[in-house]
């Protein structure tokens, strides 16, 4: 008898659940009280000595990567309930925006009570976090009972792209509850992506072509190289809400081009948080006016992730200026870059992070013929599936020359400490990068699915083609949500290393799967290069791995939880 509530819920004709923000609201407390003993379970196990030991996590690796995506899923279920709480005060929260509200929570807390997919073939489940049925019992309450029975519904789901379908133009599917300014920048960037970059950016894939400089140039009049840096170097001075929106809207287009801004976000970042005064007025208004287009070389082909044995050093000359010597790889946009956000050893004596500094290495734009035509560098492009737009490299430097004024800060040794400031900004702009590529999917998924006829009817008609939309609608608004919670943690001047890592932890994994379902709605079709979603399926899986991968991430998160 104690499940008759919901049964009955799942037979009733109306897709929407009675009181269903007092549902919503009254089952956060249970996943927390879950997050919680967790938490203790594991902190228990990786504790030495009355410290969080390091070689304990990597022992328990999967329960604490496990605890990093019940704590995302703790997170984004909270920042629903505050979009759908701000939407209702506003008068905003219609019928498509409670469908998805609703289905989202029945998805989420049926996976807390029964396994997470942290991948396609990793489910972290309550065994795997310690947790006892005990543990469990907050989530056997009549709110979330209700929810897991009868939120995602049938019902639900197909209500939910029947109102998808009736919306015209360039939709989000559901409102964003961003206020009127982010909203013109994103209607602003939309056009832009729809005239500009759409229509070609297919072409650029399959010819494995540099996006235009036409595009560049035209990216720098609006202002997208200089959206955060404050008026006074030249820049709009925006929030980081806004870079947000237009990377979802420009990775909608193409991912290429939404993340162009990433490495003028990356160096300007490094040169505010650590630059001198005069490196700032040096270099901030040519980088926001697209005059001066950088690329971030940190990584190197045996370190990946471990940026602390980084091994390519840095030597200073009789003449005080610095010579670089060493590999880098999966160097975006290099041979066009005018400047290199540059990572080296310049204490010899050192094995970690400690002896890294950060250089603003200058170097001549290249040409198709002469790609790396500056003095003590050569470059070699890496083959790759998707991603195309700006090209990857690796790099070798044999003795080249950084001016000595160019150490960022003045002071060596603190290269590591500013690159870690910039993950923030980072990983925020990851996630929404990962969002624009998942709102693509759907997009080519839903218009395929509506004019794709089979057995007499078009494919939507069928259930398991309209539930594969409904729940891309529904997780890309979850991760847009906690995209945007993560912007405005950052501009509200909080650390938000936690969320930020959480939003691009959830965005990979939902852009991934959209591509991944959006393929298998095209069925052969997709499989075929001249489709478009082919290009998405391989362009959303880099999001996983690059601005640290899946694996790092939940590590980064798992240690702040237990810290």
């Amino acid at each position: 008898m104690a499940h008759d509530g919901p049964d009955r819920l799942m037979t009733t004709q109306t897709a929407i659940l009675p009181d269903l923000l007092t549902l919503t609201r009254a089952a956060l407390p249970a996943v927390d009280a879950v997050l919680g003993a967790a938490t203790d379970r594991l902190r228990d196990l990786v504790t030495a000595d009355g410290k969080v030991a390091g070689p304990l996590i990597e022992a328990h690796q999967p329960a604490a990567h496990g605890l990093a995506w019940l704590a995302t899923y703790a997170q984004s279920l909270h920042q629903m309930q505050g979009w759908a709480d701000r939407l209702t005060e506003q008068g905003r929260f219609g019928e498509i925006e409670q469908l998805i509200h609703q289905i989202a929570f029945g998805e989420y807390l049926a996976q807390i009570a029964g396994g997470i997919p942290m991948s396609q073939g990793e489910i972290i489940r309550r065994a795997d976090l310690g947790l006892s049925r005990d543990d469990m019992a907050p989530l056997s309450g009549e709110p979330v009972r209700t929810l897991i029975h009868g939120a995602n519904s049938q019902a639900a789901r197909t209500r939910l792209v029947a109102l998808m379908q009736e919306q015209t133009g360039n939709t989000t599917f559901g409102a964003t509850g961003l206020d009127d300014e982010l909203e013109m920048i994103r209607e602003q960037f939309r056009r832009f992506a729809v005239e500009r970059i759409e229509p070609v950016a297919h072409e650029w894939h399959l010819k494995d072509e540099l996006i235009p400089m036409e595009i560049i140039s035209e990216l720098a009049e609006l202002g997208v190289f200089g959206l955060t840096i404050p008026e006074e170097y030249g820049g709009l001075g925006l929030s980081k809400a806004s870079m947000v929106v237009v990377s979802e809207e420009l990775s909608r287009g193409y991912i290429g081009v939404g993340s162009l801004g990433t490495r003028s976000e990356i160096a300007a970042e490094l040169i505010l948080c650590g630059g001198t005064e005069e490196q700032k007025a040096r270099w901030l208004p040519k980088i926001a006016s697209g005059e001066i287009l950088p690329t971030a070389v940190f990584t190197e082909p045996n370190t990946g992730s471990d940026l602390g044995a980084l091994r390519t050093r840095a030597i200073r000359d009789e003449q005080g200026d610095w010579r670089i010597t060493g590999n880098k790889t999966w160097i975006t946009h290099a041979a066009r870059a005018h400047v290199m956000t540059l990572l080296a050893r310049t204490d010899p004596a050192t094995t970690d992070h400690r002896g890294l500094s950060m250089f603003l290495a200058e170097k001549a734009p290249g040409t198709d013929d002469d790609p790396f035509p500056s003095q003590g560098m050569t470059g070699t492009e890496i083959q790759v599936l998707g991603y195309r737009g700006m090209k990857e490299y690796e790099l070798s430097f044999d003795n080249f020359r950084v001016e000595g004024g160019n150490l960022l800060g003045g002071t060596e040794g603190q290269g590591f400490k500013q690159l870690m400031r910039t993950f923030e900004s980072a990983r925020i702009q990851t996630a929404a990068r990962a969002i624009g590529v998942a709102q693509c999917a759907l997009d080519l998924a839903l218009q395929y699915a509506q004019e794709r006829k089979q057995f007499g009817k078009p494919l939507i008609a069928f259930p398991r083609v309209s539930d594969k939309l409904a729940m891309m609608a529904v997780e890309i608004m979850i991760a847009r949500q906690l995209t945007y919670f993560s912007a405005w943690e950052k501009d509200h001047g909080h650390r938000c290393d936690l969320e930020a890592g959480m939003a691009k932890l959830l965005g990979a994994r939902v852009a991934w799967a959209a591509a991944d379902n959006g393929l298998q709605i095209h069925g052969g079709n997709g499989f075929a290069l001249e489709y478009k979603i082919s290009r998405i399926l391989c362009d959303a899986r880099i999001l996983n791995i690059f601005e640290g991968a899946a694996e790092i991430q939940a590590q980064v998160i798992a240690r702040r939880l237990l810290g």
